[in-house]
C-alpha cells in the first residue's frame, strides 16, 4: 500500500501533492513500481497538524481518487469521516482506512456496512493531531489486539464481511518506541486472529528517534527493514512511502526464505 498524502502539512511529504495532477502522476508512478493499493488522504493527523471540514477534505481528494480509479488503481480513502467516505466510494474507492476504527464518526460503520466496502480497523488512543500522554499500557500488544477484535466482532455484527476487515495497530499513535517494537514483533498475535494485519511504519518518528535520523524521507532504508519484519512475522500489507525500496527488499527477503 503506496501513500498519496495531498495535504499541506503531512509530516514527511506534506505540500508535495496539493495540484491533483501531481498525486494522481505520483499514484501511477507507485503503482508501476509495485504498489497493490493507493492510500489517499485529504487530512494530517500528525501531532499539532489542524483539522480540516469534510467539505475540504472532499475538495483535495475526489479529484484524486477520481483519476486514479480512471486508471485502475485499487483505492484506499485515509479518512475518519462518513462524508467523505460515502463520496470517495462513490467516486470508486473499495476501502476505508479509519484511524479511529469507525469510532469517531457514528455514521461510518453502518456506512462501510451498506457500502459493502473493505475496511481497515486502526488502533488508537488519544485524539488526532493531539499527542497521547495518558496512562501507560499495561501489555501493549494484548491491549491492542483486545481492542481490533472487539471493533471487528461491531463490523462483522453491523454487515461488515470478515473478509473485508483488517486490523492495524496503530505505530505512532499513543506509544512509546519501546512499544511500537513490541507492536511489530507482535504481529504474529494479531495475525492469528485470522484477520489481514497493516503495519504502518514507514519514516515514523520513532525510527527518528532510534536511529537519530531526522529528516522523514531519510528513514526509508530502516523502514523498509520494518517491513520486511513485520512481513516476516504475518503482516499481510505495509503501508509505505517509498515503494521501490520496500519492493527490493521483500523481494531480497523472499528469495531467502
Amino acid at each position: 500500500m503506496a501513500i498519496v498524502n495531498v495535504t499541506p502539512d503531512s509530516f514527511s511529504d506534506g505540500g508535495e501533492r496539493l495540484d491533483p495532477a501531481r498525486a494522481i502522476d505520483d499514484g501511477l508512478r507507485f503503482v508501476a513500481e509495485g504498489a497493490d493499493i493507493l492510500d489517499v488522504g485529504g487530512e494530517s493527523t500528525r501531532p499539532g497538524s489542524a483539522a480540516v471540514s469534510p467539505e475540504e477534505e472532499c475538495r483535495r481528494i475526489l479529484p484524486v481518487v477520481e483519476g486514479l480509479v480512471r486508471q485502475g488503481a485499487v483505492v484506499s480513502l485515509d479518512t475518519r469521516r462518513a462524508l467523505v467516505a460515502e463520496a470517495g466510494l462513490a467516486a470508486g474507492a473499495r476501502i476505508v482506512n479509519d484511524v479511529s476504527a469507525l469510532r469517531d464518526d457514528p455514521a461510518m460503520l453502518p456506512l462501510v456496512a451498506r457500502r459493502k466496502a473493505a475496511v481497515i480497523l486502526m488502533h488508537r488512543r488519544g485524539r488526532p493531531q493531539e499527542r497521547y500522554a495518558g496512562p501507560a499500557y499495561i501489555d501493549v500488544v494484548e491491549d491492542v489486539r483486545r481492542f481490533l477484535l472487539d471493533r471487528a466482532v461491531a463490523c462483522e455484527m453491523a454487515g461488515v464481511e470478515r473478509q473485508s476487515i483488517a486490523l492495524d495497530p496503530g505505530l505512532g499513535f499513543g506509544k512509546a518506541v519501546e512499544e511500537e517494537l513490541a507492536l511489530i514483533a507482535g504481529t504474529e498475535h494479531l495475525a492469528e486472529e485470522g484477520y489481514p494485519v497493516l503495519i504502518g511504519c514507514s519514516r515514523k518518528s520513532f525510527i527518528g528517534r532510534l536511529t537519530g535520523v531526522e529528516k522523514p524521507s531519510d528513514r526509508d532504508p530502516a523502514s523498509a527493514w520494518l517491513a520486511v519484519e513485520a512481513v516476516r512475522r504475518g503482516a499481510s500489507i505495509v503501508r509505505v512511502h517509498n515503494v521501490v525500496a520496500t519492493r527490493q527488499t521483500l523481494a531480497v527477503f523472499k528469495a531467502m526464505r
